[in-house]
């Protein structure tokens, strides 16, 4: 369908805190996410980071923040 097709196509860098309380919530789950991607044949399950000690604060984001723009950038300049 169309989400497997999205999720075949999509460059994709996600991180999760691992002390975040929504993934130990089960609110957040970048296993399942990895799960799909394997499904459909993607290779680069790796861009789904844990990162350890690491919660849903300002700290995390701002820890992360440039790694995401610069992602992003690349592959929308790319188009």
């Amino acid at each position: 369908g169309a989400a497997a097709d999205a999720l075949r196509e999509v460059p994709l860098l996600v991180h999760t805190g691992g002390a975040d309380n929504f993934y130990h919530d089960g609110q957040l789950q970048p296993e399942a996410l990895q799960e799909a991607m394997e499904a459909v044949g993607r290779q680069d399950t790796n861009m789904v980071k844990l990162e350890e000690g690491y919660d849903h604060s300002y700290f995390f984001i701002s820890t992360f923040i440039d790694e995401h723009v610069e992602f992003h950038a690349k592959h929308l300049l790319a188009k």
